[in-house]
């Protein structure tokens, strides 16, 4: 009994050839041949009584009645639309960057995608791609060198013109963040200093984006600390990656408890011991609005020295990396004369 076929898939290539196609039907065991029109396959396989994979041979445009040759008479035909194989044209790679490193999901747009042997960055082979339509590509790029690279599509018809770019971006380094504490408050405004920092999308302040950032330069970024507790490296994120982190830490906001002594003579000089918390990271101790030299004893200690003023009450108060502890009053006093 003949084979029939009742499928073939795909249902068109290039006049060019080289386009396999998979024939369904029954009774296909013992085939001899597959023809387009009146032209042989270039090669043919049967895979099963129920299929054969078959190469079209080159052909002119148009449909060809593709027929599978039997000891026990041919199959009935099925219709293999032959076009001519267009240049294919790249117009968009989206998207345009990433690593170095490669492995980075792109999807080009454009025409002529049917049928595409090869899709290369650089001349380097996608290390994948799957063709989605005539007009679409999905590729995932290859390792590369930093800088642009042409994207080339291969098909029947040609290859695509140079005129397409992927940029692979070299990874961002940091080196330092300044100042690297800040209130668990958040909204301290860091100076990150590095390189390969352009077209970065994200700054991260342990897993918390930045309130805010700005790219100052390729080799520096001001970032906003968001609201946070204990360490909280920092590191930005690139086309090229992810940077190295770089430490950042967040402070609570310092306390006073007790001034001793709370008084003093309105001459300066009188050594007064701060008692409290958080108090390790301070940068500045104020009488009255008035900067005072200091040691820090402890992190809940330090002593400084009172300045000349007016007899009356002054707020001393202490400002560390995690912000301007809550004041306490200390009182000069006229000493009395002889």
């Amino acid at each position: 009994m003949p084979p029939t076929i009742s499928t073939i898939n795909p249902s068109q290539g290039p006049t060019t050839g080289g386009t396999t196609v998979t024939l369904t039907g029954t009774g296909m065991t013992g085939a001899t041949a597959v023809r387009f029109g009146s032209t042989d396959a270039t090669s043919f396989t049967v895979n099963s009584a129920t299929q054969i994979t078959a190469v079209s041979p080159p052909r002119a445009a148009g449909a060809a009645a593709v027929t599978v040759l039997h000891p026990t008479g041919n199959s009935n035909s099925v219709t293999f639309t032959y076009v001519v194989a267009q240049v294919p044209v790249v117009t968009v790679v989206a998207p345009s960057s990433g690593p170095a490193s490669g492995g980075t999901s792109v999807t080009l747009t454009g025409t002529g995608f049917t049928g595409a042997t090869a899709v290369t960055f650089a001349g380097i082979p996608a290390m994948s791609f799957t063709v989605n339509s005539a007009s679409q590509i999905t590729a995932v790029t290859p390792a590369g060198n930093a800088g642009a690279a042409v994207v080339t599509v291969t098909t029947p018809g040609g290859v695509s013109a140079p005129d397409a770019f992927f940029f692979y971006a070299a990874p961002p380094v940091l080196n330092t963040a300044v100042p690297a504490q800040g209130p668990s408050a958040g909204g301290l405004v860091v100076t990150l200093t590095g390189i390969n920092l352009l077209n970065a999308g994200a700054v991260r302040f342990g897993a918390t984006d930045a309130a805010s950032f700005a790219v100052v330069s390729t080799t520096q970024i001001t970032a906003t600390s968001p609201p946070g507790t204990g360490s909280s490296p920092i590191t930005v994120i690139t086309p090229g990656g992810t940077s190295n982190p770089v430490a950042f830490s967040y402070v609570a906001t310092p306390t006073l408890t007790a001034l001793v002594p709370s008084s003093g003579p309105t001459s300066a000089g009188t050594v007064v011991t701060l008692t409290g918390t958080n108090l390790a990271s301070a940068l500045a101790v104020a009488f009255g609005g008035t900067a005072v030299s200091f040691t820090v004893a402890s992190g809940t200690q330090i002593t400084a020295t009172a300045p000349a003023g007016p007899a009356g009450p002054v707020t001393v108060t202490i400002t560390t990396a995690g912000g301007v502890s809550p004041g306490l009053t200390y009182n000069r006093v006229v000493e009395p004369g002889i």
